[in-house]
């Protein structure tokens, strides 16, 4: 049976390099697949992990019709056993669905990787439709941390390392950089709090200044 499979983390949780293991080990054994991706860190029409991988990927635009890219590909004769999507949270939620009936009408695999929420937490509509709609959602077990030791679970926009919270839904950036905008991934405390680790080196002692031991 077919799956629309999501993975979701926040920044730094190791999403890419996972879709890029994800493809390698299906090729490796035959299969041939896509790769899609949007806004990569890496620049148009590729997919890049931290980890330094990189390969050339079709970047998903706002009109991409995935549907009929897939279908008019099959048409040709060309195999498509698997989808990689990454960057999913970019998707429109037509986008999305299109996914959906790919895997239910042609069959094809489909895995999606993404995060889930914006800098305000608040859910991307792309990332909203692949929960409402994915056969399977798997959250990364490799868990990026917060300045404070703790698991983190929210991502962050900054502006010279301080945390904002207005601002486009949508803005390209990274984190561990020294960017004027970046981004940082928070605990819940510390996100609900505005609290990053530029912040936090500025307040006085107290107990939320202090990393978990």
């Amino acid at each position: 049976m077919s799956e629309l499979v999501f993975f979701s983390g926040t920044m730094d949780c190791g999403k890419s390099t996972l879709a890029l293991q994800l493809a390698y080990n299906r090729r490796a054994r035959g299969l041939e697949g896509l790769i899609f991706s949007r806004n990569d860190r890496a620049g148009e029409g590729r997919l890049s992990s931290r980890l330094g991988l990189d390969v050339a990927a079709i970047e998903v635009e706002p009109d991409t019709d995935i549907w009929r890219l897939i279908t008019d590909r099959r048409m040709a004769g060309e195999k498509v056993d698997f989808i990689v999507c990454d960057e999913v949270q970019f998707y429109s939620i037509d986008q999305v669905e299109q996914l959906a009936r790919i895997v239910d009408e042609i069959g094809t695999d489909v895995f999606g990787f993404g995060i889930t929420t914006d800098f305000r937490a608040r859910l991307f509509p792309g990332s909203a439709r692949m929960m409402e709609l994915a056969d399977r959602v798997e959250r990364l077990q490799v868990e990026a941390l917060c300045w404070c030791g703790a698991r983190a679970t929210h991502n962050a926009r900054t502006v010279n390392g301080i945390m904002v919270t207005e601002g486009e839904q949508i803005v390209v950036g990274d984190t561990g950089t020294d960017d004027l905008v970046g981004y940082e991934v928070l605990c819940r405390k510390h996100h609900m709090k505005s609290m990053t680790a530029k912040s936090a080196e500025a307040t006085p002692y107290s107990e939320d200044t202090l990393p978990l031991r």
